[in-house]
């Protein structure tokens, strides 16, 4: 009878397991797993993965935020998505990567180097089966952002931001990770489109701003239904 081994101590005391990757991993993957990955840390605006650049680590987000960019032909820098506590960042089975990945805040990562995560895949199959999964939930994801940037109004594509924002943070003061320009960039807006709606929102009562970078959801159903 195979022995059960347990799961690694860094992998248990992990807050974003049950999001991660790796909590599809069996026992014996996630041992192997902790075996080749190592923990970094990111600084706010420290880059992991520059666009255009060939894909050296990959790896799991154990805390914080990340933006997803890519740079116009005239230098601008145009925010694709945002990934955070249990995303999977990176690109496995190919070369280069299409867009960076920068920290929005500090950031901790599990990280490997992509050619030994490859090898680490093809030797566990729930591996691939687990990427494959992942692949499919940032497709629905990409589906439904083509669906706020196509179909939703200002108001409406502001509030479904605050939405993500809160599901990414664990308390109930709510930091903004996008400046006002950033988040102006991310869904298509002017920064004076976006100002004017927060300060709706505000005025509904929808939500309460503490200060320029964090913000209170005071009525949620209101809000998810601004959001359309």
């Amino acid at each position: 009878m195979p022995s059960v081994l347990p799961f690694p101590p860094r992998c248990s005391g992990c807050a974003a397991r049950s999001r991660a990757v790796c909590s599809a991993f069996s026992p014996e993957a996630s041992a192997e797993f902790d075996r080749i990955t190592r923990p970094i840390t990111l600084a706010r605006g420290e880059t992991m993965v520059w666009e255009d650049d060939e894909t050296l680590l990959v790896g799991s987000i154990a805390s914080g935020l990340l933006k997803l960019t890519a740079s116009l032909a005239d230098g601008r820098e145009q925010i694709l998505g945002l990934a955070g506590e249990g995303d999977f960042v990176g690109r496995p089975f190919g070369t280069r990567s299409s867009y960076s990945v920068t920290a929005l805040a500090p950031a901790r990562l599990c990280v490997v180097g992509r050619s030994a995560f490859e090898s680490f895949a093809a030797a566990f199959p729930e591996v691939e089966h687990a990427l494959l999964l992942r692949a499919l939930d940032e497709l629905d994801r990409a589906r439904r952002w083509m669906l706020l940037l196509g179909r939703k109004s200002a108001g409406e594509r502001v509030a479904s931001l605050l939405i993500e924002f809160a599901a990414r943070s664990p308390g109930t003061e709510i930091a903004f990770p996008l400046t006002r320009q950033q988040m102006a960039d991310l869904l298509g807006l002017t920064i004076e489109t976006v100002s004017r709606e927060l300060t709706k929102l505000r005025h509904a009562e929808a939500i309460s701003l503490t200060d320029l970078r964090h913000f209170r959801i005071e009525d949620e159903p209101a809000l998810r239904q601004r959001a359309a």
